[in-house]
């Protein structure tokens, strides 16, 4: 049965038999469209917002995005080595895993969501939506060739944290009208941590800066070394693995980062 662009949105959610996640999400999107229109809206002027005051503890809460890698643990857990960073000054946690299976992968995500809380910083798993929306974490990050960020959305509901990677303008735009809370966008500089990594121009990372209404962070390649290269982009912070984890002393490390990257965001 094809939808008419046209039927009221309840209507077309109550013929289709979506899911309640779905329904949540559709409901919210049409209280927005209605605001913002003076009318309803239909499916394909869905879009999330967060409110005013959840953007500012979130924007401040990326400045320092600490991206877990297992290839750097050594003698370590990485359990460890996210307290350490975390005590250094990370403001924002990703679990990251490529090549764990679907029970250790969430078995660790309990763990490290726990870890985050008891710090009060934002926990998010990297591509893994099913595992969050179990685990209850506080959302999920998401790439290009990952679910769709409005899938993503319907299924985690409004108040999860949802973040997408986008390395040009449209993709930027087209993720913050689907939903996107944040935008991860690189790689900024040459990085070895992702072998599909594409390098993007700092002059794009302004454009998408200027483009979008959402916060912006940097990833890629980026270091205590180079990081104040990014001044004037319009970024409101960074995301990092090596740069934090591939570090012999994490907090230190972490410490000097997260002041150089409070200067550069500042100029």
């Amino acid at each position: 049965m094809k939808s008419d662009k046209n039927m009221d949105l309840e209507t077309q959610v109550n013929l289709f038999g979506m899911s309640d996640a779905m329904k949540q999400g559709m409901n919210l999107g049409l209280e927005i469209g209605e605001k913002a229109a003076g009318g309803k809206g239909t499916v394909g002027d869905i879009s999330f917002r967060m409110p005013d005051e959840k953007k500012h503890d979130l924007k401040k809460s990326l400045l320092l995005y600490a991206v877990t890698d297992r290839r750097w643990t050594g003698e370590k857990t990485l359990y460890q080595q996210v307290e350490e960073a975390i005590l250094g000054g990370a403001t924002f946690i990703q679990l990251r895993e490529k090549n764990l299976g679907e029970s250790a992968f969430e078995e660790e995500a309990v763990e490290i969501q726990k870890l985050c809380r008891k710090y009060g910083v934002p926990f998010v798993v990297n591509d893994n939506v099913d595992i969050a929306k179990r685990m209850g974490a506080d959302g999920v990050h998401v790439g290009q060739s990952d679910m769709e960020a409005g899938d993503v959305r319907a299924m985690l509901g409004p108040d999860a944290i949802l973040g997408v990677s986008a390395s040009t303008v449209e993709q930027a735009k087209l993720a913050e009208a689907r939903g996107a809370d944040y935008l991860g966008v690189g790689a900024v500089f040459p990085t070895g941590s992702k072998d599909d990594a594409v390098e993007v121009p700092h002059e794009t990372l302004k454009a998408i800066c200027e483009a979008v209404s959402i916060p912006v962070i940097a990833i890629g390649g980026i270091s205590a070394e180079n990081v104040h290269e990014l001044s004037g982009s319009g970024i409101c912070g960074i995301a990092v693995i090596s740069a934090i984890f591939g570090q012999k002393d994490i907090k230190s490390a972490t410490a000097e980062l997260k002041k150089k990257t409070e200067e550069m965001v500042g100029k």
